[in-house]
């Protein structure tokens, strides 16, 4: 009878070890996920914190539908490019890994560019030269080398998808801004992007009698960025400062009597 439960018992220690680890992967998965989220859209947001990409950021961003489109463009190829270097890791030579990044990038551009081309053409003429530039964005070669490249595919995929959503929720934030004060409005000419439908979509915010150029033009881009950077900071600051407070409250301070 012994004999009986003795294997009984090790095949649920192994079972039991066996969901152990299992939980373990998943805990340490899903924490690996939750801190690509926060380094993307906060931490380390390619547009807010390590400023790359400025180029189109500033130029692009004088309409929300402009700041949309390109937003959309980037984020489809950080993570598309981003899936394709993970998968062949692997096979890539060391000495000439960048390059065929890069090229990697420039198809997938490319074929943004023609499906934006053939289907929304009215923001591809608006977005213009900004839209195969996006083969030089730093953001995304930058994410390729330091990420995709020694990672596998699904972690990389998402690091892309947290990336390129950072980068497109500054440039939607900066759209909004430089729209509202530049002309009054909102969503104008959401028509180019999404089709005549989107036409009821645009929002006059305020009625003015002519155009606040500093807002529309570069000037007003650096002005809007540099305010979204100090706000970040002055978050970050107050966040810091209200931990360091909270942990001196919980600290027990002990008294010792010398008298005695």
């Amino acid at each position: 009878m012994s004999n009986e439960i003795a294997p009984q018992s090790s095949n649920e220690t192994e079972l039991t070890d066996k969901a152990d680890e299992q939980a373990a992967v998943k805990a340490k998965l899903k924490a690996e996920y939750k801190e690509l989220a926060i380094q993307g859209l906060w931490k380390n947001n390619p547009g807010l914190v390590q400023l790359l990409g400025l180029c189109p950021l500033l130029a692009v961003t004088s309409t929300v539908t402009n700041a949309l489109g390109l937003g959309l463009a980037t984020l489809l190829v950080i993570i598309c490019s981003n899936a394709t270097v993970s998968a062949i890791r692997h096979w890539v030579p060391k000495e000439i890994r960048i390059p065929i990044f890069v090229l990697i990038i420039a198809a997938f551009v490319t074929c943004v560019q023609l499906l934006m081309n053939a289907f929304t053409y009215g923001i591809y003429q608006s977005l213009g030269i900004f839209l195969p530039l996006i083969v030089t964005n730093c953001a995304i070669i930058g994410r390729a080398e330091a990420y995709a490249s020694k990672n596998p595919v699904k972690q990389s995929a998402f690091d892309g998808l947290m990336m390129g959503l950072g980068f497109a929720i500054i440039l939607l934030l900066l759209g909004v801004i430089r729209e509202i004060l530049g002309q009054g409005t909102l969503f104008d000419g959401a028509n180019l992007l999404f089709g005549e439908w989107a036409s009821v979509l645009r929002i006059e915010v305020m009625q003015l009698d002519s155009q606040f150029l500093l807002a529309i033009l570069p000037p007003g881009a650096f002005i809007a960025m540099g305010i979204l950077i100090a706000l970040k900071n002055a978050i970050d600051n107050y966040i810091k400062n209200k931990k360091v407070v909270d942990t001196e409250q919980v600290i027990e301070r002990v008294r010792v009597n010398f008298d005695s």
